[in-house]
């Protein structure tokens, strides 16, 4: 029993006349007549009754006609979805977003695909660093990953998002949290909150190669892992930190955000793997580059 013949089927179970069945499905009668008798052979069962003026189910017709619905929608379906996966409208995605990028770029991708690609499901990831976003990359783990720094893997493509300027985050009783702007020199004296050392973070080694570019290496160090405890640290009087400018839509109580006097910057990627990219993958990236780009 094949998926065509129940279709032919269908047809004259709807039509109950075989002129207009065959009409129907653009089939020569004689065809259509064949193809029923081979049907009606491979079941061992009647299909229809026929008469000169009409033809109408037998009750093994009528059983037969929920099943045929059944499994030529599902066809059908299956037909649609495969159409979807191969154009980028269906699948499942998994995107991994640096800390700092959490905060603007998520929510916008999220509800970008969700009212663009309703058939694509996004696995969302935030808060994590550079090293684990490229890991997770190379491991399959990530389809995108959103970072910063540079990432020179030559598994992977990276397309660059946009050029971001620092942000001092001040305590809200800083003498310096009132300024339009502020010299980082300024903050000299100021223990400094920062993302973690070495090869975990990028945003380590920008911060102090902006602060050394000031004159001036911190006093102190409090490393925190992810973007959101850092400002919380802040507020709670542990220190200063820079930020990318973006982390300002992250707002908690105590802290002012304060543009640097001498503007320091720290870019955005998008990176994928340069190979087995998905049709939805493709689309994602799409999306993000949008969202980025309209901010």
């Amino acid at each position: 029993m094949e998926l065509r013949q129940l279709r032919y089927f269908l047809a004259l179970a709807e039509e109950c006349h075989f002129g207009r069945a065959a009409a129907r499905l653009h089939l020569a009668q004689p065809a259509l007549s064949q193809q029923i008798k081979q049907l009606e052979r491979e079941l061992g069962v009647s299909l229809f009754h026929r008469s000169t003026r009409r033809v109408e189910p037998t009750e093994a017709g009528r059983q037969l006609t929920d099943y045929a619905r059944a499994l030529v929608a599902e066809e059908e379906r299956a037909r649609v979805h495969m159409r979807e996966l191969a154009t980028g409208h269906a699948g499942r995605v998994s995107v991994g977003f640096i800390g700092t990028a959490t905060y603007d770029v998520l929510p916008q991708v999220a509800r970008t695909v969700r009212a663009r690609l309703p058939g694509i499901t996004l696995d969302l990831r935030g808060e994590l660093l550079a090293p684990e976003l490229v890991e997770g990359l190379l491991g399959g783990t990530y389809d995108l990953a959103v970072v910063r720094g540079t990432v020179t893997d030559a598994e992977l493509r990276v397309t660059p998002l946009r050029s971001e300027p620092l942000v001092a985050v001040l305590p809200a009783h800083h003498p310096l949290a009132g300024r339009r702007s502020v010299p980082l020199e300024a903050l000299a004296d100021a223990p400094f909150v920062i993302h973690p050392s070495q090869s975990r973070s990028s945003m380590y080694d920008r911060v102090l190669a902006a602060c050394e570019r000031a004159g001036f290496r911190p006093a102190s160090l409090t490393e925190v892992g992810e973007t959101a405890t850092l400002v919380v640290f802040v507020a709670a009087g542990h220190g200063v930190a820079l930020v990318p400018r973006s982390v300002r839509s992250l707002s908690l109580d105590g802290v002012t955000y304060v543009p640097l006097a001498e503007p320091e910057s720290v870019d955005l990627l998008l990176a994928r793997r340069a190979n087995r990219v998905s049709p939805a993958t493709e689309q994602v990236a799409s999306v993000i580059e949008q969202c980025v780009s309209g901010t």
